[in-house]
């Protein structure tokens, strides 16, 4: 094998501009140091509580923060992502490492999202960067469109008494005493069946803009929770558009009354009854919303197609909630290069 020349890393990455390396773009508008102080308070104890100066230096929180942004990018196990971020020069780019730098391993990676999640900090730091596209011009705008999406989790094989157990908030009589068991049973995901089919795990409920497609609040629940039931987590009052757009899913008397009682104006589709189905002018009127509603599901699509599925590997509440965060706010990043691509300069 020839030995490396000075100039071909940099060779190579050229040759990775050329064609468009997407973390380059993301890396450029995202201010990662603004994440900084938020970070360190959950992963680096204050001096006076350190007890010793001595051993390893703990890895720097913002590169940690990057390392769990490239894994809901890609959808990657921890596994997976120490072995890309060793194997792809565009990951080491992102991360501002040099081939001989250290690399985070899978326990390490593990370590930080657990200590993110335990924190509850994940809603913060989406916050945070929602405050960053206000202030970059993409404020909320047109209206709020509402979906969920069920987020899938490896499904766990139980007896029906374990799941009768499970569902009445108890622990199975014969799990106590088989930790190891118990440490695999995610005892939060619930089923739930859509389109005739069951799904296991939990639901990612969001509010989109209209405008910019960008998710401004979202809700992590388990897979059986209705849809509705999630309105109150997702209504804001910052978007420029008073209208809400929603599925049938959504309508209720309920649901209309917190919308005026909000000034908001409701697009939610109407649905029809047993022996009193929608007539001809509701139909038409379904459409018309759609054509605005959809917009959502281009926002699930993107996290499903080009950003590596949304399968969750972790188990329980809080780690969904944490996994599930960090695939929203990864998605903003990537969709405000798309915006930055079509308009620059956001009045």
């Amino acid at each position: 094998m020839a030995q490396m020349g000075f100039f071909d890393l940099s060779d190579r990455y050229a040759s990775l501009d050329a064609k468009r390396d997407p973390l380059v773009e993301i890396d450029a508008v995202v201010p990662w140091e603004e994440f900084r102080p938020t970070l360190e308070r959950v992963w680096r104890k204050p001096d006076a509580e350190r007890k010793s100066r001595a051993g390893r230096k703990p890895m720097d929180a913002v590169l940690m923060f990057k390392t769990l942004v490239l894994n809901a990018l890609y959808n990657l196990s921890d596994d997976q992502i120490e072995y890309q971020v060793r194997d792809r020069l565009s990951f080491m780019r992102f991360l501002g490492l040099g081939l001989e730098g250290r690399v985070p391993d899978a326990k390490t990676v593990w370590l930080y999202r657990e200590a993110l999640a335990q924190a509850g900090m994940m809603e913060a730091l989406f916050k945070q960067f929602d405050g960053h596209l206000a202030r970059q011009g993409y404020i909320a705008r047109g209206g709020q469109i509402l979906d969920a999406s069920i987020v899938p989790v490896p499904r766990n094989h139980n007896t029906r008494e374990e799941n009768k157990a499970i569902k009445s908030g108890e622990v199975p009589e014969d799990w106590a005493d088989k930790p190891a068991k118990r440490s695999q049973k995610d005892v939060d995901a619930r089923w739930t069946k859509k389109h005739g089919k069951s799904h296991y795990g939990y639901k990612n409920h969001v509010n989109v803009d209209r405008t910019h497609k960008l998710v401004r609040r979202y809700h992590v629940s388990d897979a059986a929770l209705h849809d509705s039931q999630a309105v109150d987590h997702l209504l804001m009052q910052g978007n420029t558009g008073s209208g809400v757009w929603a599925d049938a899913a959504y309508r209720s008397e309920e649901t209309e009354a917190k919308l005026r009682a909000q000034k908001l104006k409701s697009h939610i589709h109407r649905k029809g009854k047993r022996g009193k189905p929608l007539t001809e002018q509701a139909k038409g009127s379904n459409r018309t919303k759609s054509s605005v509603r959809v917009r959502v599901e281009h926002v699930f699509g993107a996290q499903t197609n080009d950003m590596g599925g949304t399968l969750v590997r972790t188990i329980g509440m809080v780690r969904a909630k944490a996994k599930i965060g960090m695939k929203n706010l990864a998605y903003n990043m990537r969709r405000l290069v798309q915006l930055r691509r079509l308009d620059p300069c956001p009045a």
